[in-house]
């Protein structure tokens, strides 16, 4: 069975917050929501989310520094602002923050519902099959690589790290980063360990797939 997308919803206004929470619910997504950001700060230390949907204007930190905090820290969960700013800078202070995309307050709801479904095809989240080279494929449901006709099977652990890459594909990602953003803080394991995890997946997949880059991290290369 394939896990339903989970998404944090941060928003200040209450009755916003339950109709936006409401309709995500309806729409089969697994919904966390807060209404300041020290508690989304919480929320996404203590969980993996696959989207995350922030206010600008909320209590505490705003919506802006709130995932400059977060990208600082090596957390890059894909991002959308909800925001009645609608000013090209405050636009511009949005993505240069790190977000993926924008809506303005006042939005229809299937808008919103839109533009999550083109990050999860961006970022080929909750994919059951995805493409990595012409000789290689991999079944996020089972876990299984399949690189020229031969089925891999990998562990739990190993799955998070290769899906991880596989996200952030072509761009250099550090140890840290994968820790960060695969396991909440007290279950990180040690960077070693995460190095074993990576040294088997290249086993499989080789080294030109899985890429040292020097001083950084590793990198998915794919066709």
């Amino acid at each position: 069975m394939v896990e339903k997308m989970k998404i944090l919803l941060l928003e200040d206004d209450m009755i916003l917050n339950e109709i936006i929470e409401e309709y995500l619910l309806e729409n089969k997504y697994d919904v966390k929501t807060t209404t300041n950001s020290q508690e989304a700060l919480e929320l996404i230390y203590d969980n993996l989310f696959d989207i995350l949907l922030l206010d600008v204007n909320v209590p505490y930190l705003n919506g802006f520094s709130l995932l400059k905090k977060l990208r600082k820290n090596s957390i890059y969960v894909p991002t959308i602002f909800i925001t009645s700013k609608n000013q090209a800078d405050d636009m511009q202070e949005g993505f240069e923050a790190g977000c993926d995309d924008y809506i303005k307050k006042p939005f229809d709801l299937d808008e919103l519902n839109l533009r999550i479904k083109n990050l999860k095809r961006l970022y080929s989240i909750d994919s059951t099959f995805v493409k990595i080279a012409p000789n290689l494929c991999y079944d996020v449901n089972n876990r299984i690589i399949l690189k020229d006709e031969v089925k891999y099977q990998l562990s739990k652990m190993e799955a998070k790290v290769f899906e991880y890459l596989y996200k952030n594909k072509n761009r250099a990602v550090s140890i840290e980063e994968i820790g960060l953003n695969n396991w909440v803080y007290d279950d990180i394991p040690i960077d070693t360990t995460i190095r074993t995890y990576i040294k088997n997946l290249r086993k499989i997949v080789g080294k030109e797939t899985i890429e040292t880059i020097k001083s950084i991290g590793y990198k998915l290369k794919t066709a």
